[in-house]
C-alpha cells in the first residue's frame, strides 16, 4: 500500500467519524484531500511521474525479441561458375547450381537480443526522464501547498460571509428596534416626522444587505461543502481571533530561501535542464551508437519446385558488437538541433521570469506580513474607538442631543470597523500561510500555527473587541 493510500484510508475513517462540532482548518485540510478534484488529479499525475524512473533504468538494460513467421514462400536460386568437391572426387570448376521450390511451407523463428553500450542519445533520454521524476515530485509539492491555501481560503471566506451577515443581522434588529422606539415617540410627538422616514429608509437598506449577505453565505458554504465533502449544513467554523505568530525573519532571509527552496521556481529549473538534455540528443557526439548485439535463427523452407520435392533450411548464431553512424538523415538531426536550443533559451527565459515573479510574491507578502500587523492593531483601535462612539451616540439620543441619523450613522461605522478588523486578521494569516508556501515549507505544521489561531466566533450579545488579544510578537520560524 502507497504512503497516500494509507493517508486516504485514515482521512475516509475521520470523515465518517465527524462529528457537528466546531469545524477548525486542520478538518477542512484534511477533508479536501479526499474531495479536491484538482488534487487527486496531482495525485494521478504523481504517479505517473514516478514510473518514469523506471523507464530510464529501462533505457540501459538489453532488450530480447522473439520472432515467428509461417506461411507460404516461393523460392529459386540460380549459381553459376561455382566449384565443387567432395571426398573421393576430384575437384570441378564451372559448377551451376539451381532449386526451386514454389508455394513451399516456411517457418522461421528468430531469437535476438541488443545491449546498449554508448548511446549518446539514450544518456540524454535517461537523464530528461529522471529530471521528469524531479519535476514530477516538485509538481506534487506544488499541488499539496496549492490545497493548503485553497483550503485556508475557502475556510476563511465562510469565516467573512458569516461574520457579514451576522454584522448585518445584528444592524438590523439595532434599527428595526430603533425604528419602533422613534414611531413611538412620533406618536407623542416627540421627534419629527424625518426621524421616521430615515430610519425606514435605513431598515429597507439593511434588509437588502442582509439578503445579499445570505447569498454570498450560501455560496460560500457550497464551494466549502464541495471541495471537502463535509455537508453544508453541519459547517460551523471560527475565526482567526487568537494570538497571530508574526514572520520571525527579515526580507533577505526570505527572499534567499525562495529563491532556493521555491518548488515553482525548482521545476522551472528542472525544465530547463530537460530542454538542455533534449538539445544534446541532437549534437555529432550523440549520432554514433555502440550495441552489443546476439542473434539465433532458423529458417525451414520445404516444397516440391522445377527440380522435383526439395527443402532449404539455414540456421544462424551471432554474437558481436555493432558500430552504428548515421551519415545522412535529410537534414533531420541539425532541424532538430536548431529546434531544441532555440526551445531551450525560450525555457531559459521562462526560468528568469518565474525567478522575478517570486520574488515580486515573497516581497509581496513579506510587507503585507510586516504592515498587516500595524494595521490590525489600528483597526483593533478604531474598532474600540467606534463602539465608545455608538455607546455615547446612543446616550446622547435618548437624552435628545443626538438625532435618529446619528445612532444610524454610528452603527454603521461601528460594523464596518467590526468587518474590516476581521478581513485585516484574514489577511495576515493567509500572508503568512503564502509567505511560508513561497519558501516550498507550508505542510501541514504551518497550517496547525494558523489553526491554534482560530476561536469560536462570539454570540451577538458579546460584540466587544475587548475580548481578543492583540497581533504577537513571538517569533515561530518555519
Amino acid at each position: 500500500m502507497t504512503p497516500w493510500h494509507s493517508l486516504i484510508a485514515l482521512m475516509g475513517l475521520f470523515v465518517a467519524t465527524h462529528s457537528a462540532s466546531a469545524t477548525d482548518l486542520m478538518d477542512v485540510w484534511h477533508a479536501a484531500q479526499l474531495h479536491d478534484l484538482d488534487y487527486n488529479a496531482a495525485i494521478s499525475s504523481h504517479k505517473a511521474g514516478a514510473s518514469k524512473e523506471d523507464e530510464a533504468n529501462a533505457l540501459w538494460r538489453p532488450t530480447v525479441q522473439l520472432t515467428g513467421t509461417a506461411g507460404r514462400m516461393t523460392s529459386d536460386t540460380a549459381t553459376q561458375g561455382a566449384q565443387f568437391s567432395a571426398p573421393g572426387q576430384a575437384t570441378t570448376n564451372g559448377v551451376a547450381f539451381n532449386t526451386s521450390i514454389h508455394n513451399g511451407n516456411l517457418d522461421r523463428w528468430a531469437l535476438s537480443a541488443k545491449q546498449p553500450l554508448i548511446n549518446r542519445d539514450r544518456l540524454s533520454q535517461s537523464r530528461q526522464l529522471n529530471l521528469n521524476v524531479e519535476a514530477s515530485d516538485l509538481e506534487w509539492q506544488v499541488a499539496r501547498q496549492s490545497l493548503i491555501l485553497r483550503s485556508a481560503e475557502r475556510y476563511f471566506d465562510v469565516v467573512m460571509a458569516q461574520e457579514s451577515l451576522r454584522v448585518l443581522r445584528r444592524q438590523a434588529q439595532s434599527i428595526e428596534k430603533s425604528l419602533g422606539e422613534i414611531k413611538l415617540r412620533f406618536k407623542l410627538g416627540d421627534v419629527p416626522v424625518t426621524d421616521t422616514h430615515e430610519a425606514t429608509a435605513r431598515m429597507e437598506a439593511i434588509q437588502a444587505q442582509v439578503f445579499s449577505a445570505e447569498s454570498d453565505l450560501q455560496l460560500k458554504l457550497a464551494t466549502l461543502a464541495d471541495a471537502t465533502g463535509l455537508p453544508a449544513d453541519k459547517l460551523t467554523v471560527m475565526g482567526p481571533t487568537g494570538e497571530i505568530p508574526s514572520q520571525g525573519k527579515n526580507l533577505d532571509e526570505w527572499l534567499n530561501e525562495a529563491s532556493q527552496n521555491n518548488p515553482e521556481l525548482r521545476m522551472k529549473q528542472t525544465h530547463v535542464d530537460i530542454a538542455r538534455e533534449e538539445a544534446k540528443r541532437y549534437g555529432a557526439l550523440a549520432s554514433p551508437s555502440l550495441d552489443l548485439v546476439g542473434e539465433v535463427s532458423h529458417d525451414h523452407l520445404v516444397g516440391s519446385g522445377d527440380f522435383g520435392a526439395a527443402a532449404n533450411t539455414n540456421r544462424n548464431a551471432l554474437l558481436g558488437v555493432q558500430l552504428t553512424i548515421p551519415l545522412y538523415t535529410g537534414g533531420y538531426r541539425s532541424a532538430r538541433q536548431d529546434k531544441s536550443v532555440a526551445l531551450a533559451e525560450k525555457t531559459l527565459n521562462e526560468y528568469d521570469r518565474t525567478r522575478q515573479q517570486i520574488a515580486l510574491q515573497t516581497r509581496s507578502a513579506w510587507l503585507g506580513l510586516t504592515v498587516g500587523s500595524s494595521r490590525v492593531e489600528a483597526l483593533a483601535a478604531s474598532l474600540k474607538a467606534n463602539e465608545a462612539r455608538l455607546a455615547a451616540t446612543r446616550l446622547g439620543h435618548k437624552v435628545g442631543d443626538r438625532t435618529t441619523l446619528d445612532v444610524l450613522n454610528a452603527e454603521n461605522d461601528a460594523a464596518n470597523a467590526r468587518l474590516s478588523w476581521m478581513q485585516a486578521r484574514i489577511t495576515l494569516v493567509m500572508d503568512r500561510l503564502r509567505l511560508v508556501a513561497l519558501t516550498g515549507k507550508l505542510e501541514e505544521d504551518q497550517l496547525q500555527v494558523i489553526n491554534s489561531t482560530l476561536r469560536p466566533i462570539e454570540s451577538d450579545n458579546d460584540m466587544s473587541i475587548n475580548a481578543y488579544p492583540a497581533i504577537s510578537n513571538k517569533s515561530i520560524n518555519p
